[in-house]
């Protein structure tokens, strides 16, 4: 009875583990190559060091540089240049001069949203209306 409850519910499970064993049986056959075919000939070839047999990758050949190597002296200048941003990096920002005192700045801040706004609503109230904010200033 249990079976019977088990067939009809798992009706495809049979083709499943027959796919999955086929699987594995293909994987474990690709693994299975002969080294025969790299192998060299003879001692004479062993002596002559690594040829390049025209397959890739053949790693037995060092890698050619894609650059020039740095010199000492350009790399002393390279070490300089990096000592100076670093210097130039950890001193801390610097406070631009603006040339405008504290007086001029505080005035600006209580006085320049209240003008934008008059520029930006229409309400000119007699300054002059600044091109930048309303193309149509005249």
């Amino acid at each position: 009875m249990t079976y019977s409850i088990g067939a009809a519910g798992f009706p495809g499970l049979r083709v499943f583990w027959l796919a999955g064993a086929l699987a594995a049986l293909v994987a474990a056959g690709g693994c299975s190559t002969s080294g025969a075919g790299n192998a060299p000939a003879s001692r004479e070839a062993l002596a002559a060091g690594p040829q390049d047999s025209g397959s890739f990758p053949n790693l037995n050949i060092p890698p050619r540089s894609a650059a020039t190597q740095l010199t000492a002296d350009e790399t002393k200048a390279k070490l300089s240049q990096l000592k100076d941003t670093q210097t130039v990096a950890q001193s801390g920002p610097s406070a631009p001069s603006t040339g405008a005192s504290d007086a001029q700045l505080k005035s600006l801040a209580a006085n320049h949203g209240k003008d934008t706004l008059q520029q930006i609503e229409g309400q000119q109230g007699g300054t002059k209306c600044d091109p930048a904010l309303d193309p149509t200033c005249k």
